[in-house]
């Protein structure tokens, strides 16, 4: 990677080229005076060319005929090593750069053993479900292209969406399903005695998205993957299992942490790549006392529609739906003064939209309708969107994995690419723009998963013992804490133990009540009051006290819709469309109180501790802020209900000697303990 120093902008000649052309778009941005000094650092990446293996055993011919109606006469290093790891039996964990054609390392061995065994059968997890609807046109294509694979084939998508017949004839014929963790959780795990057929014909579990399953989701996901294989060995079946990753920093590691494996790390990225240039913008002082700076939601607006206006198809990622929503709709005015219609050539995304309305907007940027897309993290994971000429990303994403894979979106096969990060006046974003060899000098993060955690076991062992009765053997795949969590089931009355198994005593279903992802397994509607009650989008109840709360405004494609009612009970918010000039925040009020110690550790002369604590928050007010002027022009009281969670926590306890320190430096020891807590907010 070659760096290169801001004054380059005033000396670079225009490039050609249609990625240089985007390039230069932003070194002209850059020469205006209101925003000289706002390009922290500029790097250039160079292009790279493909790298092709050989298989030691050529593919089935239906498999080479279908690749080559595609246009794919070899394969890439990396295919070919994970192809034939899993050829020998290994299991394989894949990590590559985005587009790098990960999928064909999975699709080719699995449609490879469809063909040689009739029988046999593969399930697909992704995180999400457009990722799965994603893969299906993907495989379908594939198998397309020669007969034999298509009868083979008896693929669908297996998930919330999913029709009962639909659903009642994959289960009973497919041999190949996509889903998605949660779904094997609570959908196919509790009734594994209807998929008998399938299960005992299991030969390939694919975990795509791996980097995904991190911090309780994953920690989640990796019990449901130990309570699958626990179940695919009662019913005779054995399986190879195939992860894929973006690029992080202990793949293997977190890949037998998921699995409970010993895996092969693939890595050999033998993908090409084009020239992409990475930009870090760091929004020029708002005045001259040189304390804030403008805003970086305005600012990567003006990036993005700039690019647009160049003709570059883009897309800006942003770190909050209702980010997305304003950064959106301020694009959409921009580019109407620009060109009237071109403002309709840009569409926000997000989730809480509804599947039909998230697959259009897909479609319409692949096929080029789009020009751009504003979105939050949600476009991030590997929808094919086709290749893009920028990635505008509003604010430093939460890791560099999550940077990377962003900017990754950038960059059509072989074309150059820009991608720029616009910086947030917050610590980590600033300590980027002036250390950019941080973010570029080193390995993305480790991904942290702990399947051990208490809490997160005592559910998924009560899932477990639900599906099938728990004997002392099963503490080797769930940790040596099984026998103490099961006592503690028992002694709650949810298990009892009959010759040292142990049964689930209940009649309730334990998988409904446990969620992987969030707290609360509860969705909210949100429904137009003017139209009949058609439904507009849903959230999470959690999310739904701090976006549709009453007299909210709830921002929707950039329309503002007015919050008529929150139903609690019934958990629907009604709202009305309704032209204002501002839209609404919560005002929040957090108290954790400390229930236990557990451990205490001494470091650099402070305490930080690890505690059981029960954690309350609240929705108290509300603030409604003026559109583009940020003015903050009224303030309402609310009464909703206080939301608790009881968890397990670390925190620090400064010594009465680092008070005592900064008082005698003049400082507010409020405003620093107020920065060290957003730093962990950041970095957690």
């Amino acid at each position: 990677m070659q760096a290169r120093p801001a004054r380059f902008l005033e000396e670079r000649d225009a490039p050609a080229g249609e990625g240089e052309s985007v390039a230069t778009r932003i070194a002209e941005l850059a020469r205006r005076p209101e925003n000289r000094g706002a390009i922290a650092h500029w790097e250039t990446m160079p292009a790279r060319p493909a790298r092709f293996g050989e298989l030691s055993l050529p593919l089935p011919d239906a498999l080479t005929e279908s690749l080559a109606a595609q246009g794919i006469a070899r394969l890439y290093t990396h295919q070919v090593q994970a192809i034939e790891a899993l050829r020998g039996g290994l299991d394989v964990v894949v990590v590559t750069g985005t587009a790098s054609g990960k999928s064909l390392c999975y699709h080719l061995p699995v449609l490879e053993r469809l063909i040689a065994e009739p029988g046999a059968t593969a399930l697909y997890l992704y995180p999400t479900k457009a990722l799965a609807q994603d893969q299906l046109k993907g495989l379908t294509r594939l198998a397309a292209g020669h007969p034999d694979l298509m009868k083979a084939l008896r693929a669908g998508v297996y998930d919330g969406d999913t029709q009962a017949s639909t659903r009642r004839r994959l289960r009973d014929e497919g041999n190949l399903i996509l889903s998605n963790p949660d779904m094997l959780h609570q959908g196919i795990l509790p009734s594994h005695a209807k998929w008998g057929r399938f299960l005992s014909k299991l030969r390939f579990v694919v975990v795509d998205e791996m980097h995904a399953y991190r911090g309780i989701f994953g920690s989640h996901v990796a019990n449901v993957l130990r309570r699958l294989t626990r179940i695919v060995a009662h019913h005779g079946g054995g399986h190879r299992v195939v992860l894929c990753s973006a690029t992080i920093r202990n793949p293997g590691e977190l890949a037998t942490g998921l699995t409970g494996r010993q895996v092969q790390v693939v890595d050999d990225d033998g993908a090409p790549r084009g020239e992409k240039h990475f930009v870090f913008w760091n929004p020029p002082y708002a005045d001259e006392a040189r304390i804030e700076r403008r805003s970086s939601n305005v600012e990567g607006c003006a990036l993005f529609t700039a690019l647009i206006e160049r003709g570059a198809q883009s897309l800006a990622f942003t770190k909050s739906r209702v980010a997305a929503e304003l950064v959106y709709r301020y694009a959409r005015e921009r580019l109407e003064r620009v060109e009237p219609g071109l403002g309709e050539r840009v569409r926000p995304y997000r989730g809480g939209y509804l599947p039909e309305d998230r697959r259009a907007i897909e479609r319409a940027l692949f096929s080029g309708e789009l020009r751009g897309v504003v979105s939050t993290n949600a476009l991030e994971l590997g929808v094919d969107i086709g290749g893009l000429d920028a990635v505008v990303m509003i604010g430093a994403p939460p890791t560099l994995a999550s940077a990377w894979q962003q900017a990754g979106r950038a960059g059509r096969k072989g074309a150059p690419a820009v991608a720029v990060l616009v910086a947030y006046n917050e610590t980590v974003d600033q300590y980027l723009m002036r250390h950019p060899a941080y973010f570029f000098g080193r390995s993305p993060e480790a991904a942290c998963i702990d399947p051990g955690n208490p809490y997160i076991l005592a559910q998924q062992l009560a899932c477990a013992a639900h599906e099938l009765p728990l004997s002392p053997a099963d503490e080797t795949a769930f940790g040596p804490q099984t026998p103490a969590i099961l006592l503690a089931l028992e002694e709650a009355g949810e298990t009892r133990t009959i010759d040292g198994r142990a049964y689930w005593a209940k009649t309730e279903f334990p998988a409904a009540r446990v969620n992987l992802r969030t707290i609360s397994n509860d969705t909210y509607t949100i429904m137009d009051a003017t139209r009949g009650n058609a439904v507009k989008g849903t959230v999470d109840a959690i999310s739904a006290l701090e976006l549709v709360y009453p007299e909210a405004i709830y921002l929707h494609e950039g329309e503002t819709c007015f919050v008529r009612e929150l139903d609690l009970r019934q958990k629907v918010a009604y709202v009305e469309p309704r032209a204002v000039d501002y839209y609404t925040q919560p005002v929040l009020d957090t108290h954790i109180h400390v229930r236990g110690e557990l451990q205490r550790r001494e470091w650099r002369g402070e305490s930080v501790i690890l505690g059981e604590v029960t954690y309350a928050w609240q929705t108290v007010a509300m603030k409604k802020i003026r559109f583009h002027s940020l003015d903050a022009i009224g303030y309402h009281p609310l009464e909703l209900p206080r939301l608790t969670l009881e968890t397990s926590a670390f925190w620090l306890a400064p010594s009465e000697g680092a008070w005592s320190a900064v008082a005698r430096a003049g400082l507010n020891p409020i405003e620093g303990l107020s920065g060290v807590r957003n730093l962990f907010l950041t970095l957690l």
